[in-house]
């Protein structure tokens, strides 16, 4: 996404592109539900954790690791084989993301650097900075052109200058945009998409969409399937106003799948059943 341009809030033009109202209240409806519901008010801790479980199992399986809930649960060991390094790193991101809230306003480009060391959880010299010149990239299930490293330098501070700037775009759309900017850009050496989607948590959560952090939108991702999530991103990619509004829509209506997911919680809470 180009960032730069006389419209001092670029971020604002997306939201009135067809479509994305519809898709922007779509969504506010479907979270004001969930955090409507009675159980809220007295379990809301336990939803959230459920949420983040749920979240952490669908981002993995996006990223090629697609374990059933109840083996996510019952595993401590995430070191032994690749699909279980995925799924312990979708894990640590999604207990992390919500410690990084007071610094990404001021710092994004910290918390993605933050994010990707506790996602790779290793030592090397490439982990916790944007990838340079020559450097491969693991992220196999991502087939669109690498752009090189200079290029993700400058996108990379783009995106950084929007957050900070702040913008009236809806949550979403700037959720929308963060995700699949970074998942476009690819700028760590691995665990981009499990970075990317651990970053649209971050916004959803810090704009006040869902501040409990309950609507976790990797799950909607999930179950619309790998294959929507990758033609959507290539519409992203694209540029073109309806590939992006294929976009927002797409992640619309992740987190409303993620709502629904969290009222299914709510519901067996209220019986008792969870």
């Amino acid at each position: 996404m180009s960032t730069t341009g006389a419209n001092a809030d670029p971020l604002a033009a997306l939201g009135s592109l067809p479509g994305v109202a519809d898709s922007v209240e779509s969504v506010r409806k479907a979270v004001d539900r969930v955090y409507g519901h009675r159980i809220m008010r007295r379990r809301s801790t336990a939803v959230t954790s459920e949420a983040a479980l749920r979240g952490a199992r669908g981002s993995a399986a996006l990223s090629g690791a697609d374990w059933a809930l109840e083996e996510v649960r019952r595993r401590t060991d995430f070191g032994v084989d690749p699909e279980a390094q995925v799924v312990g790193a979708a894990l640590r991101l999604s207990a992390e993301a919500g410690q990084l809230l007071s610094i990404w306003r001021q710092s994004p480009l910290r918390v993605l650097a933050r994010l990707h060391l506790v996602a790779a959880a290793s030592q090397g010299t490439e982990v916790g900075r944007p990838r340079q010149a020559g450097e491969a990239v693991d992220e196999p299930l991502v087939e669109l052109p690498l752009p090189d490293a200079q290029e993700v330098s400058g996108r990379l501070e783009g995106l950084a200058e929007l957050i900070i700037a702040g913008t009236s775009a809806p949550a979403l759309v700037m959720a929308a945009v963060v995700h699949g900017e970074l998942l476009a850009l690819r700028p760590f050496v691995s665990h981009n998409g499990l970075v990317a989607r651990a970053a649209e948590r971050i916004v959803l959560i810090g704009s006040g969409l869902d501040p409990k952090s309950i609507c976790p939108a990797e799950v909607g991702h999930a179950e619309l399937g790998r294959a929507s999530y990758l033609a959507a991103l290539d519409g992203y990619a694209s540029g073109t106003p309806e590939g992006m509004a294929a976009w927002i829509a797409h992640c619309g209506r992740a987190v409303e799948l993620g709502a629904r997911e969290s009222t299914a919680v709510c519901e067996a809470l209220q019986r008792g059943a969870a």
